[in-house]
């Protein structure tokens, strides 16, 4: 789910956008500062939430670690920064986060203004809907004259409308500043249906009253492709927020693992042991040791188990991997090479 941006936030890059000769390099300021600071949800379970001792656990939680852990070789060395869905990308842009890991949906309103840059898609999503199972529904085309819970200003609101209109299903928008007074409301019965991601709902649901009460009709109404922002005027950096990622697939697609990545040094398959730092000094460009992305495998892990740790089958979730999954086992993630 995505807030629509506003005029203020036009503003605030044409002040940045001026000050970008001026700029340092991120990755100097972070090694200088010692902890990376990122941007986070304020709350959303399986992406990025603290629990009720302040400790941080997420999909998007686990890729700022990966990053700390490439530069720092300490995944601890992370500042989370919880952020509201209208303040995430300001405060990326005022510089108070070095990254924005928190479930944003790359669209061409959150692309163009000046100082924003997408890095790439860590999930794939889309948009869903979820109703009370006493209602007897089991798709979206039998919610004909239901009425809605959505956030306000959202695309998420504009999507389900625009669905709902080219599928000439009459329906009432019942729509709420926040997330959680929207949450608030569906729980009371306010409206038939409450919509967001489909990730979301998974995490949503676990916060009302009675949670198998309630169940997520399988159709997916648009395209949510959620990824990392960094500023635009630091390709160094955002060349190695991307490359976190790819190698994190990599690994996964090669087989190295969190348990075995040690034993895989003394591979020698070439593409593995360029990957690990054997070969190669594929850590320069990128202003890293060339074992960067051993030392993101060794802490966190390869893509595929922060994903069933965080929102896949080991989580509360247990969210299949879907078009989450890498290209060679079907799905839509796929890493260029390290060579």
């Amino acid at each position: 789910m995505i807030r629509i941006i506003s005029a203020a936030l036009f503003a605030v890059a044409a002040v940045f956008s001026s000050a970008n000769a001026q700029a340092q390099q991120t990755l100097a300021q972070i090694k200088s500062r010692g902890v990376l600071n990122c941007g986070s949800n304020t709350g959303l379970i399986g992406f990025g939430a603290p629990d009720a001792q302040g400790n941080w656990s997420g999909l998007d939680v686990e890729y700022c670690r990966a990053i700390a852990a490439a530069i720092f070789n300490d995944p601890a060395k992370v500042k989370f920064i919880p952020l509201s869905a209208n303040d995430r990308f300001k405060a990326l842009l005022a510089g108070d986060v070095d990254v924005l890991v928190r479930n944003s949906t790359w669209t061409i309103t959150n692309d163009t203004p000046p100082g924003l840059l997408f890095t790439n898609v860590n999930y794939y999503d889309g948009q869903g809907l979820m109703v009370r199972r006493k209602l007897g529904v089991m798709s979206v085309m039998q919610l004909a004259g239901a009425s809605i819970c959505v956030q306000r200003g959202t695309t998420t609101e504009l999507n389900v409308v625009d669905y709902f209109k080219i599928n000439n299903l009459r329906h009432t928008i019942v729509a709420f500043d926040t997330g959680p007074e929207t949450l608030k409301a569906y729980d009371a019965g306010r409206c038939d249906a409450f919509t967001t991601d489909a990730s979301s709902l998974y995490s949503e649901r676990l916060k009302l009253t009675a949670p198998d009460d309630h169940m997520v009709l399988v159709e997916i109404i648009s395209k949510e492709p959620l990824g990392p922002l960094t500023r635009d005027n630091d390709s160094q950096w955002f060349k190695l927020v991307r490359w976190v990622h790819f190698a994190m697939l990599n690994a996964e697609e090669l087989g190295v693992t969190k348990a075995n990545v040690d034993q895989m040094r003394g591979s020698t398959n070439p593409e593995i042991k360029r990957l690990l730092g054997i070969d190669g000094k594929f850590g320069e460009g990128l202003g890293l040791s060339n074992d960067w992305a051993y030392r993101i495998v060794k802490h966190v892990g390869n893509y595929g188990e922060s994903f069933e740790r965080t929102v896949g089958s080991r989580s509360v979730l247990r969210m299949s991997r879907g078009q989450n999954a890498l290209w060679t086992k079907g799905g839509l993630q796929y890493a260029p090479p390290i060579r």
